[in-house]
């Protein structure tokens, strides 16, 4: 789905900056991010979006199921698969969802470690940081999301080059966030020294929420910031070039930018609530894949609900052309994200063994006649 993006039709203007600082906050001791943001663990319920039950048999005979998202275009799989009528609904049959939205990946994780949510789709670098924080009791992946759709996006009359980054402002979305780990990784492959916990250094990274982070780039608080889809095309229309698209550091352009992830207990519990979710992602993600066109029409159905607005055409397409759809979770790459944690000082070297139940994924798999999917040596014994 790949596409190039549109060329910058503006030049970059900005105003003066009202506020552009965050404080700073502490990592916990094994170097992670897990915290309440606001109320509600940085996320604020659907209420009225929640889906429509399907009708029918109860699954495991559970009444409801309640599941946490973004509001990014890296969320296509929940965004789409989670409206009423769509394929999870569906497969839940009389089981109904209850819907949670976060803003970054930490808030969401700590919401499943105090049982808010039962599933949540989140980045695989708070998805390491819950495993490797709880010693491996809190969460399984169980099946994968989308790949791509993550960029570093500069105000071009300040950054040309990697080596222009020294002495500069970049935002990310939070502290721990998948994002936040790949630009701390990336500026220190670069020699470039930022301490992890409060963002200071040769470059300064600024933990700013990602809707906020537009507006603060317009107004000229931060020169660039390392963010998902959509926030990397807004940040584009506002004039922003695109430094590095992180696909190109990874072989094949692959790389895990958003898992499903569930509570170990829950997993236990209702088994067959978990595989009914897994079964409907996989059949959304087939729906999205063969109807790009009304997919993205969902996708900005739901950013109006849970974001306030929805997105300019231009920016819509520009942010779609940047993710792959896939149930794969490509656990390599996650593998190799946690090693980029581990070098930026925000995490000890972890055991991610057991981080994995694919079992629910790949029955589903092999029942549609597909082969299955690789854990990478990190699966549940």
């Amino acid at each position: 789905m790949a596409r190039t993006r549109p060329p910058r039709t503006r030049p970059f203007r900005h105003r003066p900056a009202r506020r552009a600082a965050t404080a700073p906050v502490s990592l916990a001791a094994v170097g992670v991010l897990l915290f309440a943001a606001g109320c509600g663990y940085g996320s604020k319920a659907v209420g009225s979006g929640d889906p429509k039950p399907a009708g029918g048999k109860k699954i495991d005979g559970l009444d409801e199921v309640r599941v946490g998202y973004f509001p990014n275009v890296t969320h296509a799989t929940p965004l789409v698969g989670l409206r009423s009528g769509g394929q999870i609904p569906k497969e839940l049959g009389g089981t109904k969802v209850k819907t949670q939205v976060f803003n970054a990946g930490p808030s969401a994780i700590e919401a499943l470690n105090a049982k808010a949510v039962d599933l949540t789709w989140v980045g695989p670098s708070p998805s390491v940081n819950g495993y490797v924080q709880s010693g491996g009791k809190n969460l399984r992946i169980v099946a994968g999301a989308t790949s791509g759709g993550a960029s570093l996006v500069v105000n071009p009359e300040k950054i040309s080059s990697p080596g222009d980054l020294k002495g500069k402002k970049i935002a990310t979305p939070q502290l721990g966030n998948t994002q936040d780990v790949a630009l701390l990784h990336y500026l220190r492959s670069k020699g470039i020294a930022v301490d992890p916990e409060t963002g200071k250094g040769a470059t300064s990274v600024l933990r700013q929420d990602n809707k906020e982070i537009p507006t603060t780039f317009r107004q000229g608080g931060i020169d660039g910031a390392w963010v998902p889809e959509p926030t990397a095309s807004k940040l584009v229309d506002e004039g922003g070039k695109v430094l590095l698209d992180e696909k190109k550091l990874w072989k094949g352009g692959r790389f895990v930018t958003t898992n499903l992830v569930v509570r170990q207990d829950f997993l236990d519990k209702h088994p067959d609530v978990v595989e009914a979710v897994v079964r409907g992602s996989v059949k959304t993600n087939a729906w999205i894949r063969a109807h790009p066109g009304a997919a993205k029409k969902h996708i900005n159905e739901a950013l109006r609900r849970d974001a306030g607005k929805p997105l300019p055409g231009k920016v819509l397409d520009a942010a779609f052309g940047e993710i792959d759809v896939t149930d794969d979770p490509l656990a390599a790459s996650l593998k190799r994200q946690a090693d980029h944690a581990v070098s930026a000082g925000l995490l000890k070297k972890p055991r991610l063994e057991g981080i994995y139940d694919l079992a629910p994924l790949n029955r589903v798999l092999r029942s549609e006649g597909r082969p299955a999917v690789s854990d990478a040596g990190l699966g549940r014994k």
